[in-house]
């Protein structure tokens, strides 16, 4: 007989201060929380409060880092001109929580202007399409999430700017457009996280891919498997949606984001993870190297290790993207190679899937390979994974070796006044966006 499985319940901030974990906080880290919640999106649930953190170590917790807000994620400035906005409130303090969040570059690498595309003279609503192969789609009901991981990438989709907001609650226009362009094979459902909605939700998105011939895999980015692993324990009706879509000759891909070893522990983890696998969907498992939570060789062997044997495939190390609180969590280049490698060597055959550090930039996904000796100097080598043009797919670049830089951008071509990937002059022509409105 199935045990009883916890109910959900959800904390922002404002509840989070009354439940019983708020007493065992310093007046010092409440201040922190107060000030920086602000700015950046909070929530946390029970499953997470009760399971993933130690308590016993508290604010020094990995997993209390990657859910909980830390006063290095704003600057010195930004936080005490936050401080003091609290005091004034009103419009005062509306307009400093903007001005401050516009200055942690809230979409990176093009987001909403390259990326966005549009359709038959209509803007492309809740929809990415930035690599040949793979669109990925924002479905308005799944842009939240069980928990909120305070490194997020996708941050701006939780703190109610509306021109941040990339989501849509219809999937006709994607669908006309996956069948006008046969090249897309993959939809990424995305949010948030798409585990956050109901199943009937679900079911209608999943189906309409399913006519479109040409689609090989729908992938769902999810950290619901750690975050609230009986969303997949207490729905009868998820597993058969997940098996009808192998059923259908399609590949399922769960894109899981675990980010310690620690949130495999938890046995309702595991048996959710069984649970998924067993429909024949792959589980793939992804997150960024992160400074204060998981820049440590050992734990990433561990977690590959473990995902492993569990039945999942390590997929990706990424280097924290440069927007949010990226300032807290970055780990230079050299050394995030330095702990992928350590890691690397440590696991066998069967988790050396796992392809890193690997940065996420305007041109690309580009993986930090190595460093060389070249005539008695030093060099980065770095490598095209995925590219916004597909012809720079796996071709290799050489940097200035730089123990410092933690983005593309901070790097310096080697022996070359530019990257041979960056225009020769100023690019002044429209997005792609704007010339399909137009054409």
């Amino acid at each position: 007989m199935q045990p009883s499985l916890p109910k959900f319940s959800a904390y922002t901030a404002d509840r989070f201060r009354k439940t019983p974990y708020w007493d065992r906080l310093s007046e010092e880290y409440r201040r922190v929380f107060d000030v920086t919640t602000q700015v950046l999106p909070f929530r946390v649930n029970d499953f997470v409060l009760e399971h993933l953190i130690d308590w016993d170590r508290g604010v020094d917790d990995a997993m209390f880092r990657l859910l909980f807000p830390q006063h290095g994620m704003l600057s010195d400035d930004q936080f005490d001109r936050v401080a003091r906005a609290i005091g004034a409130g009103g419009a005062a303090l509306r307009g400093t929580i903007y001005e401050v969040r516009c200055e942690l570059n809230p979409h990176p690498a093009g987001q909403l202007t390259k990326n966005i595309q549009a359709f038959q003279n209509k803007r492309l609503e809740g929809v990415q399409h930035k690599y040949d192969e793979t669109v990925l789609f924002f479905p308005s009901a799944g842009q939240t999430c069980h928990a909120y991981c305070s490194f997020c990438f996708r941050w701006p989709q939780f703190v109610g700017e509306a021109e941040w907001k990339i989501q849509t609650r219809e999937c006709e226009q994607l669908v006309s457009y996956l069948k006008t362009y046969p090249h897309v094979t993959d939809v990424l459902i995305t949010g948030g996280d798409p585990m956050i909605m109901n199943t009937k939700s679900l079911r209608r998105y999943i189906e309409a891919f399913l006519t479109v011939d040409t689609l090989r895999t729908i992938r769902i980015g999810t950290k619901a498997l750690s975050y609230w692993p009986a969303r997949f324990l207490d729905d009868d009706d998820l597993m058969p949606l997940f098996e009808q879509v192998i059923e259908s000759g399609k590949h399922l891909a769960f894109m899981a984001h675990l980010n310690h070893w620690r949130e495999l522990e938890p046995p309702l983890v595991r048996d959710a993870i069984r649970r998924v696998r067993n429909t024949g969907a792959v589980i793939r498992t992804q997150a960024p190297l992160l400074r204060n939570v998981n820049n440590d060789a050992d734990v990433w062997a561990r977690l590959w290790t473990t995902s492993v044997q569990l039945g999942m495939t390590p997929y990706y190390m990424f280097v924290e993207r440069d927007t949010g609180p990226s300032g807290y969590f970055r780990v230079p280049l050299i050394q995030a190679w330095e702990i992928y490698s350590d890691a690397i060597r440590g696991v066998s055959g069967l988790s050396r899937t796992a392809r890193g550090p690997v940065m996420s930039t305007d041109q690309g996904k580009v993986c930090v390979d190595g460093v060389m000796s070249i005539e008695g100097s030093k060099a980065l080598s770095l490598r095209f994974l995925q590219a916004r043009d597909n012809r720079h797919v796996g071709q290799p670049f050489l940097a200035e070796y730089n123990e410092a830089a933690a983005w593309l951008d901070e790097l310096r071509p080697y022996r070359s006044n530019k990257f041979w990937f960056e225009p020769d002059t100023q690019d002044t022509t429209a997005d792609l966006g704007e010339e399909l409105l137009v054409s």
